[in-house]
């Protein structure tokens, strides 16, 4: 899917930037006075993108502002959806395992998610687990945000988290190395009393 996204954000990109350079250039040769096509509909300096004609043309009619505005609305949420799009980090939908017979396995990345955050929340000290899996199926990347309990070991944890289970998961489905990003946290406690 992010592929097909990155593909599609690239395609909409060039061809808006093409149609933006393309009017933007005929519109100022048109304004320079230069030589631009018959089919052109500006011919000089001094014509105007919309007539007076044009511009009460429809105003009249009582189909025509709700349509203008729909239509300007309608561009809106487009656009504010191809930006939240840009943003949004895509979730891994499978993980591609060598089965070692030349054919290839896939495992849902939600289920290597869940195994990864069972075996790091079952470590000492560690009150709370989110994994996120990214990149390629073929090449995956971990996103692990920690909790850690007040008495826990930054160091330990990571340390356990690194070569006991990431390294489980990488045993199991197969992969030659599983780059992870760790964000390691504490949990908020009260001050203790000593009497």
């Amino acid at each position: 899917m992010t592929v097909i996204l990155r593909r599609v954000n690239r395609i909409v990109l060039g061809l808006v930037g093409l149609l933006l350079v393309v009017g933007g250039g005929a519109v100022l040769a048109a304004g320079f006075d230069l030589a631009v096509p018959s089919w052109w509909p500006w011919w000089g300096p001094s014509d105007v993108l919309l007539s007076k004609a044009d511009r009460y043309r429809w105003r009249d009619e009582g189909w025509w502002w709700p349509a203008v505005i729909a239509a300007l609305g309608l561009v809106v949420l487009l656009a504010l959806w191809w930006l939240i799009a840009q943003f949004r980090r895509a979730r891994l939908a499978e993980v591609l395992v060598d089965t070692g017979d030349g054919e290839g396995a896939t495992v849902r990345g939600r289920a290597l998610e869940t195994v990864l955050a069972a075996d790091a929340a079952a470590q000492d000290g560690v009150a709370r687990v989110r994994v996120l899996l990214t990149g390629r199926r073929t090449a995956p990347r971990a996103r692990i945000a920690l909790l850690l309990e007040p008495y826990a070991s930054p160091g330990e944890a990571l340390t356990s988290l690194t070569d006991e289970a990431l390294a489980d998961v990488r045993t199991s489905a197969g992969l030659a190395s599983l780059p992870a990003e760790a964000r390691l946290r504490a949990t908020k406690h009260g001050a203790r009393r000593v009497t």
